[in-house]
């Protein structure tokens, strides 16, 4: 039986979506009876997209095989990228044993918040969402393809790919992961490094040590932030073959299911057997089993807006009651850092997504009747891919976990609800992330400090400013002021604060990082400062209270939303690393509530 809630919340969203989703289904498939897009191309057009294609050059020309366009994120600078180097090749020959032929369609840009953190350019992270979506649709306009494969891993990259998949809707959209590189050092090793750096306790020489032993070669970051969560999600909504996303980068397995996703490519297109457009895959059910997906692990705050553009992308209306409404009946059923001491590599070898997606269908709370690129029915995700004879096959998937220190049944969960709440109150909306903040601090209620950078914060630790209970308030963080950067490198200064027995709490309309956890934060305070928000009215010493059992955000000071709104000169952030070309994003971009996005 399907939970009543989850029941609810996806009847909400689909009456609320109606219009639009009907007008973007309406094209998709109007799209679609248009037949192969190659049909339509001049014989000038043609021969321009088929010149460089070498040994595929006659096939595509005189063949009606499938023909798969690349969307590739590789860049050898990101470890999560680098993998996708050999991806192309792969897929070519993948592709010409079934019949087909593939291309790279294009480029998309991908940076990585863990570079940028605390820079200039971390300001161009969430813009750069919306520059993939159109540098890859870019790429498909060349209208040669009758199925995509995109490849892609990080914070912004999936959700911007996800939007461009959804803009040709008509074609078939396969997600293949690169999978996370082996595990290191221990994340929380690397955490006491980091807090005793920020504190004065260790040198830089040994910051670097520990941060080069924790992300030391190919794949994915191992902490469960934005970027795992994105991958989590591909599975969960059946973008991703079952098994696909923690399987370890040059790997006999890896390669196995790359060419194993070319090949279901080819099998869903227009051509093939079993055609299976994304924009069928992508429905109202796909989306709240993401959501629940997300609670379900402790998922990655950043997804609160990368799912709302998404779905928008769509013609699907999420807001944040939603996710608060389906998070309290998911159980948290994973602990992995920064929610508990394990990486993905552990998770999965615990038994990972596939025992996740079974235990979550056995209690009601997933739609097992969607589509997805492996088939009708999500039951297929719980099963395991193994290799037998250089090839993939799938096995039915443990039904008991590895370790219940890591991964639990939904009757015994760490924790009833899930770890995403929304708050609301007299400050505007907010979200906040619990699953990894111990009980005795989902309530603070403190006077204000007021801050319109992260280094001014930082800046007052270091001269011993903070010596009492405090919520720290960073404003002129939003979408409009400044790209709204993740405010990362906070988190070992509140972290510390914290540890010697203050009561702190962080309110801002900017973003944490999706490894941020111990200490309360109400990120994405809607409407931002620069909008003329409530929270641009605070000064220092105003009663704040951060209440994440009963999901308010609100000031107690009497009169202070009384006073005239605070402005900030933001000249500083118009120009330099790239900032003077995203200035148009900064004027049209929406609000945190509505997807941030500018497109």
């Amino acid at each position: 039986m399907l939970n009543e809630t989850v029941a609810r919340v996806t009847n909400r969203i689909i009456e609320r979506s109606a219009a639009g989703r009907q007008a973007y289904l309406g094209r998709m498939h109007g799209a679609a009876e248009a037949g192969p897009a190659r049909a339509h191309l001049s014989c000038s057009g043609q021969a321009h997209a088929y010149a460089g294609a070498g040994p595929d050059q006659n096939a595509l020309a005189t063949q009606s095989s499938g023909n798969i366009g690349i969307i590739t994120t590789y860049n050898d600078m990101l470890s999560a990228h680098q993998p996708f180097e050999r991806f192309p090749e792969i897929i070519r020959d993948a592709a010409r044993a079934a019949g087909g032929t593939a291309q790279v369609a294009g480029g998309v840009p991908a940076m990585c918040d863990g570079v940028t953190q605390g820079t200039p350019g971390m300001e161009l992270s969430l813009f750069s969402r919306d520059i993939i979506a159109m540098a890859a649709g870019v790429g498909l306009s060349h209208n040669t393809f009758d199925s995509a494969v995109f490849l892609g891993v990080c914070d912004k990259i999936v959700p911007g790919l996800v939007i461009a998949a959804q803009a040709f809707g008509h074609l078939p959209a396969v997600f293949l992961p690169a999978g996370p590189m082996t595990s290191g050092i221990s994340n929380d090793e690397k955490a006491v490094v980091r807090q005793k750096f920020a504190s004065g306790e260790a040198t830089r020489e040994e910051l670097m040590a520990s941060e080069m032993a924790a992300y030391h070669g190919p794949g994915t970051c191992t902490f469960y932030g934005t970027a795992n969560t994105n991958q989590m999600l591909m599975e969960f909504m059946g973008l991703h073959l079952p098994g696909a996303s923690f399987v370890n980068p040059n790997t006999p397995l890896r390669d196995a299911l790359t060419v194993a996703g070319a090949q279901r490519a080819l099998a869903i297109s227009h051509l093939g057997d079993s055609y299976t457009p994304v924009c069928d895959v992508l429905d109202e059910k796909a989306y709240v089993n993401g959501i629940v997906g997300l609670h379900a692990t402790g998922g990655s705050t950043n997804l609160l807006i990368h799912l709302v553009a998404m779905a928008r992308a769509g013609g699907i209306i999420l807001d944040w009651q939603d996710f608060s409404d389906l998070a309290e009946v998911t159980p948290l059923l994973a602990r992995v850092y920064p929610n508990g001491l394990a990486d993905v590599n552990h998770f999965h070898a615990a038994g990972g997504l596939g025992y996740m997606i079974g235990q979550l269908l056995s209690g009601g709370l997933l739609h097992e009747d969607v589509k997805t690129i492996a088939g009708d029915g999500l039951a297929r995700y719980t099963r395991d891919p193994k290799l037998k004879d250089g090839a993939v096959e799938w096995v039915d998937g443990p039904t008991e976990t590895l370790n219940d220190k890591i991964l639990r049944p939904v009757g015994d969960p760490f924790q009833p609800t899930g770890g995403l709440k929304r708050l609301s109150g007299s400050l505007g909306n907010a979200v906040t992330k619990v699953s990894a903040v111990k009980p005795e601090h989902h309530i603070v209620e403190a006077p204000a400090r007021v801050f319109h950078d992260q280094e001014s914060v930082k800046e007052a630790y270091k001269k011993g400013e903070f010596t009492s209970d405090v919520v720290v308030v960073v404003r002129f963080q939003g979408p409009k002021a400044n790209g709204m950067p993740e405010l990362h490198s906070l988190t070992p200064v509140l972290a510390n604060l914290q540890a010697k027995g203050l009561k702190v709490a962080l309110v801002t309309d900017g973003r944490m990082s999706g490894a941020s956890g111990k200490v309360l934060s109400a990120i994405h305070v809607c409407p931002e400062a620069l909008d003329g928000g409530p929270i641009a009215r605070i000064q220092d010493g105003d009663i704040i209270r951060v209440d994440a059992r009963d999901g308010v955000l609100e000031v107690i000071t009497p009169g202070a939303l009384d006073r005239p709104v605070t402005t900030a000169d933001l000249s500083g952030n118009e120009y330099g690393q790239g900032r003077e070309l995203f200035a148009n994003f900064r004027r049209t971009v929406g609000a945190a509530d509505t997807g941030a996005s500018s497109i």
